[in-house]
This record gives C-alpha cells, sequence and structure tokens, in this order.
C-alpha cells in the first residue's frame, strides 16, 4: 500500500471537521499537562522518574499504556483480522508476562534501585548494583537502548503518520513530522510527569474505545451468531487456536512475555512508585486494564474479518479506523481517532524519555560531564530527545516494514538484551558485573542475527535471545570471582526489606523512603 495515496484505501474518512475538533481538543490537554508537570520539575530524578512520586493507579496505566503503544490498536487488531485467533497466543504470552513482572520484579526493583544510590534509570541500577567502575554496563546498556528504542519510537511514529495522513489529507511525510513534533513538544518540556499524567488519561481512552467499538459494529452485522457464521464461510479455519502453528512457532508466540522482564520504560514504572505498598494496587489496575483492552483487541480484528470479509483491507492494519468509520457517528469517529493517536504517542513518549536518559544519564554524565548541574543535564536530555526522534522519523519515512515488525524487533532486542540481567541481578546473589556485560551482548547479539538471518519466519528471536543472556550470565558468573561483601551485604539489606511486612524507618540518604 503506498501511504502517501490514502485514496487507495476502502473507506475516505469523510469526518474531518469532527477529527480536528477531537484532536485540538486531545492536544489542548496533552500540552497542559505538559506545563503542569514542567512545573513541577526541579531536577535529573524529577525528569527522568518523577522523583518517585507516582501512585499505584498512575503507574499501572502509565506502565500499561506506554507497553501497548500502537501494536494494540493497530498492531494486534491487524494480526488478528488477518489471521485468526492463533494469534491469541501472543496475547496469552503477554498477560502471563505482564503479572509475573509486577508479582516478581516490581517490588524488589523499586527497593533495589534506591537503595543502590537512587538509580533513575535501568542501566544505572545495574552499573550501581555490581558497583562497575568501569562504565562497561552503562556502555552496552546505552547502546542497546539507543539501537533498539529507535526502531520502537519509529513503529510508533509511523502509526501517527498514518493515522494523521488518512484523517487530514495529509502527504505522509508532512503527518510523519506533524505527529513527531507533538510528541517532542511535550516530552521535552515535562519529562517523566508528562508522560506519565498523559498515559493515565490516554489509557483511559484507549479502553473505552476499544471496547465500544465491536460492540457497536458488531450490532450492525446482525449480531455474533449471523457474523461468525458469514465468515467462516470466507476463512473456515479462522477460529482455530492452532491451526498452521508449529510448536516452536507457538512457544515463540507465548514468549513474548518474557519481553515485560527487560522494558526499560516499563520497569521505570516499578522505579517510580512512591512506595513499595503502592504495587498491589498498581498490578490490580494494571492486569485489569490490560486484559481488557486485549481483548477489546481482539474483538475489533475479529470484528473486522466480519465487515471486510468480501472487500479485504489494502493495510491490515488500519482495521481499526476502517471499522470505526463504519460503525460511528463523526463525533465518536472524532474520539476513537484520537485515541488511536494516542496509543502512538503513549509508546514513543516513553521510549523517547528511556532513549533520552540513556544518552543522558548513562553516556553524558556518567562518561564525560560527572559534575553536571541538574539544570545542564536536563537541556541534554531535551536535546536527546529531538537526535533520537530525527533518526526515528527517517527509519519511519522509508516505510519498509510494517508497524508489527519494527515492534517485534524492538521487543525483542529490549527484552534479551536486559530481561536475564535484571532478573538475576535482582534474584541471584552470585550474580557478577562480568556475567551482565556478556548476557546483555549475547542477548542483544542473537536477536539481531536471529532477525537478519531469517530465522524468526519458524521462532520469535526473543526467546532465543533470552536464553543465550541467561546462560551468559550464568557461566561467565560462576567463572567469575565472587562479589566483594560489601555487595552481598546490600543484596542481604534489598531482601530484609522485601521480605518485611511492616513499616520501616526511611533509608538512610534518601528523604523519600520506599517504605513510608
Amino acid at each position: 500500500m503506498d501511504i502517501n495515496s490514502p485514496s487507495t484505501m476502502p473507506f475516505a474518512m469523510p469526518h474531518h471537521l469532527s477529527a480536528i475538533v477531537a484532536f485540538i481538543l486531545y492536544l489542548s490537554i496533552v500540552m497542559l499537562v505538559g506545563l503542569i508537570a514542567y512545573m513541577a520539575t526541579r531536577n535529573l530524578s524529577d525528569y527522568v522518574l518523577g522523583g518517585r512520586r507516582l501512585g499505584g493507579a498512575v503507574a499501572a496505566l502509565s506502565a500499561g499504556a506506554s507497553d501497548m503503544s500502537s501494536w494494540l490498536l493497530m498492531g494486534l487488531p491487524g494480526a488478528i483480522y488477518v489471521s485468526g485467533l492463533k494469534e491469541v497466543w501472543a496475547v496469552v504470552g503477554l498477560v502471563v508476562g505482564a503479572y509475573c513482572s509486577w508479582k516478581f520484579i516490581a517490588k524488589p526493583l523499586r527497593i533495589y534501585s534506591e537503595v543502590a544510590k537512587d538509580s533513575v534509570t535501568v542501566p544505572a541500577y545495574l552499573d550501581n548494583r555490581f558497583r562497575d567502575d568501569s562504565k562497561k554496563i552503562r556502555m552496552v546498556a546505552a547502546l542497546a537502548t539507543l539501537i533498539f528504542f529507535t526502531f520502537y519510537i519509529a513503529s510508533g511514529l509511523l502509526a501517527g503518520g498514518i493515522l494523521l495522513s488518512l484523517t487530514f489529507k495529509l502527504e505522509y511525510s508532512t503527518a510523519l513530522w506533524l505527529g513527531a513534533f507533538i510528541i517532542m513538544l511535550y516530552t521535552t518540556i515535562g519529562g517523566f510527569l508528562a508522560v506519565s499524567w498523559t498515559d493515565f488519561f490516554q489509557g483511559t481512552l484507549m479502553l473505552f474505545c476499544l471496547l465500544l467499538a465491536p460492540f457497536f459494529a458488531i450490532q450492525s452485522l446482525g449480531g455474533w451468531d449471523a457474523g461468525i457464521q458469514k465468515l467462516l464461510l470466507v476463512q473456515p479455519n479462522y477460529l482455530e487456536w492452532t491451526k498452521g502453528l508449529t510448536a516452536m512457532k507457538l512457544i515463540g508466540l507465548f514468549s513474548w512475555g518474557l519481553g515485560y522482564l527487560g522494558m526499560p520504560h516499563i520497569l521505570v514504572r516499578f522505579m517510580a512508585v512512591k512506595t513499595v505498598k503502592e504495587i498491589p494496587l498498581a498490578r490490580t489496575v494494571c492486569m485489569w486494564w490490560m486484559s481488557l483492552s486485549m481483548v477489546g483487541a481482539v474483538l475489533v480484528g475479529m470484528v473486522g474479518a466480519i465487515h471486510f470479509c468480501n472487500c479485504p483491507l489494502d493495510n491490515n492494519e488500519t482495521v481499526f479506523m476502517a471499522l470505526a468509520e463504519q460503525a460511528f457517528t463523526p463525533w465518536i469517529m472524532g474520539i476513537i481517532l484520537a485515541a488511536i493517536l494516542s496509543s502512538s504517542m503513549c509508546a514513543v513518549d516513553s521510549q523517547m524519555l528511556a532513549a533520552s536518559s540513556a544518552i543522558t544519564e548513562d553516556i553524558y554524565r556518567s562518561m564525560f560531564r560527572r559534575k553536571a548541574s541538574q539544570r545542564e543535564l536536563m537541556w541534554v536530555g531535551r536535546g536527546a530527545v529531538a537526535l533520537i526522534a530525527v533518526i526515528a522519523i527517517f527509519i519511519a519515512g522509508k516505510k519498509s516494514h510494517s508497524i508489527m515488525q519494527l515492534i517485534a524487533f524492538a521487543w525483542a532486542g529490549l527484552g534479551a538484551t536486559f530481561g536475564a540481567s535484571v532478573v538475576f541481578s535482582l534474584f541471584w546473589k552470585r550474580c557478577t558485573r562480568n556475567g551482565v556485560v556478556v548476557g546483555m551482548l549475547l542477548g542483544a547479539a542473537t536477536v539481531i542475527v536471529w532477525r537478519f538471518a531469517g530465522f524468526n519466519v519458524w521462532m520469535y528471536e526473543l526467546l532465543p535471545g533470552f536464553l543465550a543472556s541467561s546462560l551468559g550470565v550464568v557461566i561467565v558468573s560462576l567463572l567469575d570471582r565472587a562479589p566483594t561483601p560489601e555487595i552481598i551485604a546490600e543484596f542481604d539489606q534489598v531482601w530484609e526489606l522485601c521480605r518485611s511486612e511492616t513499616d520501616i524507618s526511611p533509608l538512610p540518604v534518601h528523604s523519600n523512603s520506599v517504605l513510608e
């Protein structure tokens, strides 16, 4: 499909006035949030971690919305629309992975990141956890973050460009730059607080639209029974969960959930929760939001397959837009367009901020300007956002990959690079710096080689990348000299705090205790 030619779509997006009004209202709210967050941002910790002041509900929806991104409203419905229910295995894996990350990772990471010199990024946490004076961890982590997040950001900008070009009849390149400018503006102004608060609002809007769209659309088709019968005449195997899947492909789809263990932009939400007491609430809110949203996205794909079974879409990833245009009034359509834009913005803003943090905290301050002022670091971070956005725009402008392909590669790369290292650093006392460095390198390299060698046609690259990283961490750590008594003592302190069920005095040095 030529994205520069919206007329090739089987729907015309005629409701320009409603879309423009909804878009302007939405943009105004986002900018207002950015300004409020700007006034609350005083230092680098505020900018990249919100000063560890997020409540449970905000942290939950922010993590979910930044995680799901355009994949939820465009990638997943498009996959269900084309391939049927066999794609649901990735959804099952993601739900299991998200629950496990909130249940087992959130609390120890929240505590350990503060005990380890109040670390504000995942690479900083790993660096401080292992007392890495060589900065090898930061170098490898920052490089992997920049590579994979750039592709992740490109997928969100691609989704936003498609939406804006179809809605407002713009050239794709113009729409791409417009969407990037909007996201850069409020991310660079407000930082983490702006991103988290807008993600909370956007996550609510996304859920609302995903649940309502298939409900109203199926009514116009005579109900579920009539619709399914119509679909099965065209695609008899559509409802088969395993039809055409090999065991390796099935395992690969389920392994999507491993990505949650290593997503820096999700893990920082755990680190930013106000107190550990907020984590159970956050877990409950996030899992309900995620489960309901994914059910809605699957239903959108199914209803789209029914609605367009006799006139297939040129671009399967626009199925939600096409279905909404058919089913809703102009004003509702305008709200749904804002929701789709929200999904792209939710991910891109968080990913820009995480990549910006890698440049600011893990490269600029760590290696070049240790004594840089907080004001200087904030402006370096804002400049980094702009630089990363330009590179991502270049990738998205090529239009050589689908949204799903870009997200899948980035998700696998980040999950394989950081997942095993974070897990072993939290739960294994014998883990060493060299083990983590080798593990991250092996994870990233395996994903890249697996994808470009074409092995992903029979298994998704995240699982082999995660396994390679895990082996690297374990083998090298066992061959390496044991951690120092200081590192062992800190590990024991963290787990004593994790096991505690009572209030404890604030941790030394920090004014905002994780256990207050």
